[in-house]
């Protein structure tokens, strides 16, 4: 079991909830009464939550003693495109906090910049600094249901440079603004 990765096991499990493939590669789903692990995306029918592990690695969920999901294919290996794209993601997760530019993540994957945003919106459909926005927005959903931080330590907490970046960032994905957010959810006040 994991947990070396920035998201707790309640994100992990809101994200297999919600079937988010923008999460795919950087976590596994192992269930435990089935002994069978899928990527985040997965369309099957969702356990019950005491029943579900998490593995970073493929290896460590078959060392475990789960075997891959024949319906999203956990283990079928991805493409030089698709691991790079892959090696980003988990980059940008892991360092959301920091203030990120494009140059910084495209040496840390060891491409140009240029190529990288190509490669990356080609596979995700998303830019890897609106990658980056939405796992900041989840961080951010995620603490304003669970705990009782105000709006700006939230912000600050989920990477964001600024409040009103925040503000803006949260209402174009959420379609609200962070407070309405908790309202609508009944989050802790």
């Amino acid at each position: 079991m994991i947990n070396d990765t920035q998201l707790s096991f309640d994100e992990m499990w809101d994200i297999i909830l919600a079937c988010d493939s923008s999460y795919d590669g950087l976590f596994f789903t192992a269930v435990k009464t089935t002994r069978i692990y899928c990527r985040p995306s997965c369309k099957s029918r969702k356990p019950h939550k005491h029943n579900v592990e998490f593995y970073l690695q493929i290896n460590e969920a078959e060392n475990a003693g789960y075997r891959a999901c024949k319906r999203c294919q956990p283990n079928v290996h991805l493409t030089p495109q698709a691991e790079l794209v892959s090696d980003t993601m988990a980059y940008l997760l892991h360092n959301y906090k920091q203030k990120l530019l494009l140059q910084d993540i495209a040496t840390h994957v060891g491409i140009s910049a240029y190529y990288l945003e190509r490669l990356f919106k080609q596979h995700t459909t998303l830019t890897p600094r609106a990658y980056l926005e939405k796992i900041r927005v989840d961080k951010a959903a995620h603490l304003l249901r669970n705990s009782d931080l105000t709006n700006l330590e939230i912000a600050y907490e989920a990477g964001f440079q600024s409040p009103s970046i925040f503000y803006k960032a949260f209402r174009t994905l959420k379609q609200c603004s962070p407070s309405e957010y908790r309202e609508q959810i009944g989050g802790i006040s």
